[in-house]
């Protein structure tokens, strides 16, 4: 099989560039497999963090994508698609997780699709966190010229139907991210952070958006004894000043360590080695990568309710899920998941999730769903 991947890799950096280069291995056992990139993903006034590229301590995988698409260069959408065109793909896979991408993606694919390419995109929203004006004709445009889709919750599987009544889509779990440092002892992690080993240790880590409710995590940890202690571990997209002064007025200094940078991925193994539960107090979701990387290191969820988080918690009995994102709901759930010694007894149905989410299942479901689109046509 010939498969054309387009989409985020090296030099560029973060948990969708990771997925790619993992499915990308994957792919590459039984398959002929080329991966194109951005000449430029987005312009620097759409990108609130420090850098789109990997940092020297990034355990980056390099793969030899070719650079052919500039989002805002209308002129690389055509050069891009002959460039793939030539290589005679079967298959087209993209991620999608942008309106911002319709136009670009969107175009490349209805060139390779009149082409008698199969276009196939990895959802990983259809609806963006945060609307703007034109988003509706972006999705719709790059729904529009793709033949099938690979969805990861049901809440996105729904967003898509809401969409396209009529899309072709199949719904595999997001595997777990296992590129990272192995778990480290505790003990040894919670000195590396500077944190008594002695403290409950609760981690709240990726990008820091307002979305993703860590302002109702602070406002749970003015209720908790002073022996629980929260990690922050993320860099800020957009000004962190609005939870500082949080911290500030709740005086929280000696409940909160904070680590508000982009995390290498050398680090990523004291956080999660140093933490006994990992908190989503997420305000709106589809799904979220941190529950694979939590999983990967054992370490149990505690999840608001939205979105698609409960598909990854609830059936499997990995963590706890509280009904909406407020702060006494919130608090109330971490203090029973500590008194109730529920670590143990998630962490051994964690090993259960392991088997289903994986790159093998997930890369075996994207070419099964191929042969059925072709067998449809």
């Amino acid at each position: 099989m010939n498969i054309a991947y387009l989409s985020t890799f090296y030099p560029y950096r973060g948990g969708i560039a990771q997925f790619n280069a993992k499915l990308f291995r994957e792919f590459e056992k039984e398959h002929n497999i080329k991966a194109w990139t951005f000449k430029r993903q987005y312009p620097d006034i759409l990108f609130p963090g420090s850098s789109q590229y990997v940092g020297e301590n990034d355990s980056a995988d390099k793969i030899n994508a070719e650079r052919v698409l500039d989002t805002i260069n209308p002129i690389t959408y055509w050069s891009a698609a002959v460039k793939i065109k030539k290589t005679k793909p079967d298959i087209m896979l993209t991620k999608f997780w942008l309106p911002f991408f319709g136009s670009s993606l969107g175009q490349i694919a209805r060139m390779l699709k009149n082409k008698g390419v199969t276009n196939i995109s990895i959802l990983d929203n259809v609806k963006p966190h945060e609307k703007r004006p034109g988003d509706d004709w972006l999705i719709n445009f790059f729904l529009k010229h793709n033949h099938g889709f690979i969805t990861m919750s049901e809440q996105v599987r729904d967003d898509l139907l809401e969409y396209k009544p009529d899309a072709k889509f199949k719904l595999v779990r997001h595997p777990l991210y296992d590129q990272f440092p192995k778990r480290i002892d505790r003990t040894e992690a919670c000195d590396r952070l500077n944190i008594s080993p002695d403290r409950k240790v609760i981690l709240f880590f990726g990008f820091i958006r307002k979305y993703k409710g860590l302002d109702i995590l602070l406002e749970a940890m003015e209720t908790l004894p002073d022996d629980y202690v929260l990690l922050i571990a993320g860099e800020s997209y957009g000004s962190f000043d609005y939870y500082m002064d949080l911290i500030k007025r709740k005086n929280l200094y000696s409940k909160v360590k904070m680590f508000v940078r982009y995390i290498e991925d050398s680090e990523v193994t004291n956080f999660f080695s140093a933490a006994d539960v990992c908190v989503l107090p997420y305000k709106s979701a589809t799904q979220s990568g941190i529950v694979g990387i939590s999983y990967y290191y054992g370490l149990p969820i505690i999840a608001t309710d939205v979105g698609g988080l409960k598909e990854m918690i609830v059936p499997f009995g990995t963590g706890m899920m509280v009904d909406k994102p407020a702060q006494h709901l919130l608090s109330a759930a971490i203090a029973d998941y500590f008194n109730m010694q529920l670590r143990d007894i998630y962490e051994k149905r964690i090993d259960d999730y392991k088997k289903i989410a994986n790159w093998e299942v997930l890369a075996n479901n994207i070419i099964d769903f191929y042969e059925e689109l072709k067998s449809n046509k």
